[in-house]
């Protein structure tokens, strides 16, 4: 993959905690337009990277480098100023706002009015913009379908609705990537067919890269185009779907069959 063609490059990304090695010199790319799932028992590092990724942990060694630039060492809301928008695997909701508010929350880096011209609200741009913004939630809503619930404080709902809310919120941040950690754990099977739905109509429609962590792995083989697998913090697989669930060193990291694959190498499947 070119670096044009790339929207995010990890490069040799090492992350360590004292004697800990939570990642170990990971490499991969992700295409602009692309649904890359990153997969892997518990433990493997798949939260680490995503969380080099959105800024929360800075990389021991080696780079992220998002639209061609080196962001390794930015701050998170610096990141989601050039385009990165995050889900937690975690709800990190304000359960005493709105739905609406919560996802207003979203936009916060977006506002361009200050504080002078915001006082003068009638006469500057300030009006003009909340307007805008909230024509922007409201489409976000329309879309997620939650526009019967758009009134209603976050810690009243569902775990299922308040999933779907933080995916709002992070829509809302307007970005090129956005990156979801587990987005369906804990959901039913209609609830993970919604969101599996709303997730490939985010990318198609709304033409956002999407990385995404997830443990359903037939949620994962039947939407994403791309799948990178870590093991121990180490990537020892990448390539198609059908590739992945073919591949012995995965089989090996999941249900712990036999392997002949030299270990530490890591087995790339274009």
């Amino acid at each position: 993959m070119s670096e044009e063609t790339a929207i995010l490059e990890v490069r040799g990304v090492s992350l360590q905690f004292g004697g800990v090695r939570a990642l170990s010199d990971v490499t991969f790319s992700v295409a602009r337009g692309d649904l890359f799932a990153i997969i892997g028992p518990n433990g493997a590092g798949k939260t680490s990277m995503m969380n080099c990724i959105s800024g929360r942990y800075t990389p021991t060694s080696g780079r992220v480098v998002f639209k061609g630039r080196d962001v390794t060492g930015l701050k998170p809301n610096q990141r989601a100023e050039l385009g990165i928008g995050r889900t937690f695997q975690n709800l990190a909701l304000f359960g005493h706002m709105s739905v609406l508010d919560n996802i207003m929350v979203g936009r916060h880096h977006l506002v361009k009015n200050n504080f002078l011209n915001g006082a003068l609200y009638w006469l500057g741009g300030a009006q003009k913009e909340e307007l805008d913004h909230r024509r922007a939630v409201e489409d976000i809503i329309d879309f997620l379908e939650i526009t019967h619930i758009r009134k209603a404080m976050a810690g009243t709902l569902s775990y299922g609705l308040r999933k779907r809310v933080e995916l709002a919120r992070a829509i809302a941040l307007r970005p090129d990537l956005i990156l979801l950690d587990e987005p369906m754990a804990g959901m039913n099977l209609e609830e993970k067919e919604d969101m599996a739905r709303f997730i490939i109509d985010l990318n198609e429609e709304w033409g956002i890269t999407v990385i995404m962590i997830e443990h359903d792995m037939g949620v994962v083989m039947d939407i994403s185009h791309r799948v990178a697998v870590l093991d121990f913090g180490q990537k020892i697989a990448e390539g198609l779907p059908a590739e992945i669930m073919s591949n012995p060193r995965v089989k090996t990291a999941y249900l712990g069959e036999d392997d002949d694959t030299p270990a530490g190498t890591d087995e790339e499947v274009a």
